[in-house]
Formats: C-alpha cells, sequence, structure tokens
C-alpha cells in the first residue's frame, strides 16, 4: 500500500492504473486490483478520532464504535475494487450530506463539551469533500470503460436496540431505481438470505425494514451517475457482542468468504443484464 494524494489517486484512476493506496492525511483507503464492473464501499467501517477533539468529546470510545460498522471492510476485503473509510463518522460521517456531516448531537447526546471552532469543522469538511472526489473519479471511469456499475455499499446496524424482530440483512432502497433495477435488487436479497452463519444465527434478509437507503454515499452517487446501482446492504450485528464490544471473527470470516462468491456472481448478473 501507498501513502497518495487526493490528486495522484484520481490521476491513477483516469490513466487506468492498478494500486492500493491510503490517503496521504490517512483519512480512507482505495485498493483497485483490476477494473470490473462493481465496487464495494465501507465508509463507516472507520475508528479513527483525531487527537485534537480528544477531550471535547462527551462520548467514550465505546460509544462512538458501538455506532460505527466495526469489519464491514473485512467482510468484502477480497475484492478487486474497495473504498473505506479510516476515520470515525462522529469526526465527520461520509454517509451525510456535507452540511450535516459535522455533528454537534449523536444519537440524542451533546456531542461536545463546547463548540467546534471552524477551522475544525473545516478540516473534517475537507477530508469529507476528499473523500467524494475520489469516489466521482472511480465510478465515472467504470461507468464510461463497462456502460454500467453497481456498488456495494456495506453496512451494519445494532439490532438490539430494536423492540421487535429485525432481519439479518436488510437492503434500502428508498432511493434507487426499483423500477429499473428491481429484479437485481430481488436477487441480492435472495442471496443474502441463504448465507449460513455459525452458531445458529437466525438468517433472514428484508427490504427497507429497518433502513431505507437514505445515506449521502448512496445518493451522491445515483444522482450523479445514471448508470450505476448502489445496494445499501446492511447486516445486524450478530458478528460481535454490540453490548460488551467483542468481535467475533469467526463469524466475520464466514460472512466474507460467503459474499467472496455470492457478490461476484450478482455482479455478473447485473452487468450481463445492463450492460447494453
Amino acid at each position: 500500500m501507498e501513502r497518495l494524494s487526493v490528486e495522484t489517486i484520481i490521476a491513477k484512476i483516469e490513466a487506468e492504473e492498478q494500486f492500493h493506496a491510503v490517503s496521504d492525511d490517512y483519512s480512507f483507503t482505495l485498493k483497485v486490483e483490476k477494473y470490473v464492473p462493481y465496487v464495494c464501499g465501507a465508509v463507516h467501517d472507520g475508528h479513527q478520532f483525531r487527537k485534537s477533539l480528544w477531550n471535547n468529546c462527551l462520548h467514550s470510545e465505546y460509544d462512538r464504535w458501538y455506532e460505527e460498522d466495526p469489519e464491514t471492510k473485512n467482510m468484502v476485503i477480497t475484492h478487486p475494487i474497495l473504498i473505506a473509510g479510516c476515520d470515525s463518522r462522529f469526526e465527520y460521517d461520509l454517509n451525510r450530506f456535507p452540511e450535516e456531516a459535522v455533528f454537534e448531537t449523536a444519537w440524542g447526546k451533546q456531542l461536545w463539551k463546547k463548540p467546534l471552532s471552524e477551522e475544525e469543522k473545516a478540516l473534517s469538511l475537507t477530508k469529507h469533500a476528499n473523500f467524494y472526489k475520489v469516489v466521482e473519479a472511480l465510478i465515472s471511469k467504470i461507468e464510461s470503460k463497462f456502460g454500467v456499475c453497481i456498488v456495494y455499499d456495506m453496512h451494519s446496524y445494532n439490532w438490539k436496540r430494536w423492540d421487535r424482530e429485525v432481519p439479518t440483512w436488510n437492503l434500502g432502497t428508498s432511493n434507487i431505481d426499483n423500477e429499473r433495477f428491481g429484479k437485481l435488487i430481488e436477487s441480492w436479497r435472495q442471496m443474502l438470505e441463504n448465507i449460513v452463519l455459525p452458531h445458529e444465527i437466525k438468517q433472514t434478509a428484508a427490504i427497507n425494514n429497518t433502513f431505507f437507503g437514505n445515506g449521502y454515499f448512496l445518493r451522491f452517487i445515483t444522482n450523479t451517475f445514471k448508470n450505476t446501482l448502489v445496494l445499501a446492504t446492511e447486516i445486524a450485528k450478530v458478528y460481535c457482542d454490540e453490548l460488551n464490544q467483542i468481535i467475533y471473527p469467526e463469524v466475520v470470516a464466514s460472512v466474507e468468504k460467503q459474499l467472496q462468491a455470492l457478490i461476484p456472481k450478482h455482479a455478473e448478473q447485473f452487468y450481463s443484464t445492463y450492460k447494453n
């Protein structure tokens, strides 16, 4: 992996180079092993939280971890194109519009002891903007090369906070073209439903049951590109003890192994259906 500027990363994409990079401010990573018509993204995987914010933050390290999506990058780690955030969403949220990306409150609790300075906000928003410059260059290259693109937008959610039964997997589709892509959305739901997890973890998959696909990553790509489908794919945090901050690596590994086969299979269905 190389440490590269955003400008260099974009130049490499435009030249169709293969590379594995971390941005020069360590805010995100991008791997391009091969140019294919699908991308995996893990915008909430990051846990870094810059030191200048530590003493001003009212949320604990555990509070932040609880609302992040740990291991979502590792679930898609083997795929040829993978972009992932390194920073905590408590610093700035890559899945929110820029004007909402730096929180003042988080999940009903005030975030800062004293309001952030304009300089601190600007630093965070620059990272947010740079990430999306790269996303735009990446999807533009793939659409121009293949005509279409599909993005697997990986997230997780805290199932124990719900007071009803919720699915193991949820697809959020309220901001994508369901009429055009409906069959491929349902195909993805069925594939997820058939994943088998260790310890007899119950396996269900639903559409718009817990979340609706309102995130900025999906909406930015969908609104910018005509022929790219973004599938906001949420796994319940059955792969960890969300109350005690314990990861179950055997469950993560099982998800990763099965997605290794399922994502390329589904992406090929998508490409063969929509490439013309």
